[in-house]
């Protein structure tokens, strides 16, 4: 019966969701066929259109740094020295799109820069609402269905750029699809984002991209940097340029281009009741029975992240009739900049019309 209900309410979310799509389309179709009569007026009435002037860029800095992080501090120094307006404190898209719904003007924007540390296994730390969920393609796209989020007005056209600083995002095609739909206009604004990660006040360039490599072990169990440089090696055969055991050992880029690492740890946890279960809480010998258990059981959620379930250490506790089971991988992730493959050796400037570099909705 369970399973049968889940399956009625994704079908449900999938005819909604496709409502919103074709309201989004709809938009667009419009705005094309009032360009085209607009077109034959001008010339009939033998004028030309003025071109629209844009406000000065924006940028939202949604998040806030954490013990010696200095992402969105080098961030927000990057922008200033642009002389770009700064929006702070503004944590969920809910909150973005309020503020330019209550700045709007007669001119809209150029470009909008939203700013957010993530990566592709951890997520965006964005929030779809006011404390809400963290944005991810299905709880965006929840949102949207259930009207929780409010309609972007006027403050962008046709050219306007919505630009995100969240690495890799240029690579998760959904969310930026979903995105689009999140700011559904009258006309529809640009969606661009990266699949490298944007680097902020680098040694030699105040904002550069780099290519990600990761590479994951249990928590606390760390095979050391030569298994962990042989693995990655093999994980990307295509890379002939990278010293991965320097690289692994490297906390920054000592010389232009030089490939380099840092570290982030992801927790799972999976709480089971059994209350009004006919089945007892199982209990368990050692990983291995962990791990087939979370296999048979949770395999779903375990597609989701993308990393087998050898690289987590695992742990399980029993209280009641629930059971709570725990995991924690660490990644580290190999970053190679961008460097121009002529002339002189230098990063290449992460120009957001060039499509090798930012993928645009």
């Amino acid at each position: 019966m369970n399973k049968v209900f889940k399956k009625l309410v994704v079908a449900v979310v999938i005819i909604l969701t496709s409502t919103v799509f074709i309201n989004c389309d709809n938009t667009a179709r419009i705005k094309k066929d009032k360009v085209v009569t607009l077109a034959l007026e001008d010339n009939l009435d033998h004028t030309v259109k003025e071109e629209t002037t844009t406000r000065k860029p924006i940028v939202f800095i949604t998040g806030y740094d954490k013990g010696n992080e200095t992402f969105y501090h080098n961030a927000r120094a990057y922008f200033k020295e642009q002389q770009f307006e700064i929006v702070e404190d503004k944590y969920s898209l809910e909150e973005v799109i309020t503020w330019l719904n209550k700045n709007e003007e007669e001119n809209p924007y150029g470009e909008i820069h939203i700013v957010n540390k993530s990566n592709p296994y951890k997520g965006m730390t964005l929030e779809t609402t006011i404390k809400g969920e963290r944005v991810t393609s299905e709880s965006l796209r929840r949102n949207i269905t259930k009207g929780t989020l409010p309609t972007l007005k006027e403050s962008v056209n046709a050219n306007s750029k919505i630009i995100f600083h969240a690495n890799g995002l240029g690579e998760n095609t959904e969310l930026m699809n979903t995105f689009k739909d999140a700011f559904c206009a009258d006309e529809l604004p640009n969606i661009i984002a990266s699949p490298y990660f944007s680097i902020f006040d680098g040694e030699f360039t105040k904002h550069y991209l780099a290519k990600p490599h990761y590479v994951f072990y249990p928590t606390a169990n760390s095979p050391g940097k030569t298994d962990l440089s042989k693995e990655i090696a093999k994980k990307y055969p295509e890379e002939k340029d990278i010293d991965w055991y320097d690289a692994l050992n490297n906390e920054e880029e000592r010389f232009v281009g030089e490939a380099y690492t840092s570290q982030f740890t992801i927790p799972l946890k999976f709480i089971l009741d059994y209350h009004n279960s006919d089945e007892e809480v199982p209990s368990f010998e050692n990983q291995e029975e962990v791990m087939d258990f979370i296999e048979q059981e949770l395999y779903l959620e375990i597609e989701k992240i993308k990393i087998p379930l050898e690289k987590f250490r695992w742990s399980y506790v029993i209280k009641n009739s629930k059971l709570s089971i725990t995991g924690k991988t660490t990644g580290l992730i190999v970053l190679k900049p961008l460097i121009k493959p002529y002339g002189e050796l230098q990063h290449i400037a992460p120009d957001t019309n060039n499509k090798r570099l930012y993928a645009m909705n």
